[in-house]
Formats: C-alpha cells, structure tokens, sequence
C-alpha cells in the first residue's frame, strides 16, 4: 500500500518529512519482497509454505495460480518482473472451511493429514510443555478426546485449544483431583456459547465424565 501511494504522488521531494528525512526519489527503496518473492528471487531452491489458503480472500487462490503456473511476476511500481531462479517446492494447507476453485485444486497433489492420534498428541503436548505430569497429561487428554466423541458439539476442540488449556490449568495451580472430576476452564477448550450450554446441560442431568481411559470407547482406549 505504501509503494502504491508513493507511485501516485506527484509532489514529493527527495527528502520528504513524512519519511524521516529519507530519500524517496527511488521507489525501490519502499518495496519490500513477500515470501513468495524471496522465494523466486533465491539463488537456492527454497520450500515454500502458504498456511490455511481456504481462510484467504475467495480471488486470491486464482490470483496465486498464476504466478505458481508461470513462476514470475511483475511489480506494478516499478515494471520489474521476478522470476524464478530455481522453481520452490510449494506446500499449501487448508482446513476446508470453504470451497477452493478447481482449477486450483486440478494442480494441487493431495495428502490429507488426520486428526492426532494418542500417541502423537502426547508428543506434540511435549514440545510445548515438557516434562508434564503424567497423570495431569492422562487427565487431560481424557476430558479432550471425549469432548471430540461429544456429537452435540459444534466447534470441537482442537491441539491449539489443548495446549492452551494444559497452560491455564499449570497458572492456576489446579490439582490433578479437580482435573479428574470435571473440566475446568473449559472455556479453553469450547469456543462457542452453544457448546458451552450443551456442557452444562449434560452436568444438570447427572451426566459423568470420564476419569480413566476405560471410560472411552476402544479408539481411545489406552
């Protein structure tokens, strides 16, 4: 936004105040490359990830295409086109929240990744919290991997909503007893207001949750 601005300006000095004092008689100075463009513009093959492309505006997968087909483009400002020196490796990730177009799709080769097992989540908890308890460790990923069987719920919770619910559970100073009885702060976990009210409806009616892995079903099962 700033290079187009400075490209329609007619009035601007050398050594503009708005700028600090910086010469702005040469554009490039204000035009910085995204990771698409360092990575063409790289003398070294590079891997390029574009994160969760079904969150991005509905144009630009199509827009993206393009540049991926020819692997150039060309900056506006100053007509200077990139190309890619060596063609990156591009990985793209999409949660499925909306439809991509096919044209895109057609060029994409598919790898769906399912939902952590046990073992792996145990892993990944790992990295962001070492040498957890084991028992608090158990505990929660009991309460979280039934919350995930629960139909009723509309948003169920993810690894992100784990993690941050295993570091309010070690802020608060919580003891693993309370852990085992009910879920709390569960508002780390649901995210919407419905789930929530479906949680507490299901304790009003006497409803229990599980405290060992036999309460599960055999997926679970540990």
């Amino acid at each position: 936004m700033v290079s187009t601005h400075l490209a329609a300006g007619g009035n601007l000095g050398p050594n503009d105040s708005r700028f600090s004092g910086g010469d702005v008689s040469d554009i490039r100075h204000y035009i910085k490359l995204g990771p698409l463009g360092e990575a063409f513009a790289a003398q070294e093959r590079h891997v390029l990830l574009i994160d969760e492309i079904d969150k991005a505006d509905l144009e630009f997968p199509n827009d993206l295409l393009r540049e991926l087909d020819e692997m150039r483009f060309t900056i506006i400002e100053t007509k200077e086109e990139i190309a890619a020196k060596h063609r990156p490796v591009v990985l793209i990730t999409s949660n499925n929240e909306k439809e991509l177009p096919d044209a895109f799709l057609r060029r994409c080769i598919f790898y769906f990744i399912e939902f952590p097992d046990v073992a792996l989540m145990r892993k990944i908890i790992d990295v962001h919290h070492p040498h957890l308890d084991a028992k608090l460790l158990d505990q929660v990923l009991i309460k979280f991997y039934w919350l995930r069987e629960q139909n009723e719920l509309r948003k169920k919770p993810s690894t992100a909503e784990l993690v941050d619910w295993i570091t309010a559970l070690l802020c608060s100073g919580i003891s693993i007893e309370k852990v085992e009885q009910h879920i709390p702060f569960v508002g780390a976990l649901l995210k919407k207001e419905q789930d929530i009210d479906a949680l507490t409806q299901y304790d009003a009616k006497g409803g229990r949750h599980p405290k060992s892995w036999q309460d599960l079903g055999p997926r679970d099962n540990q």
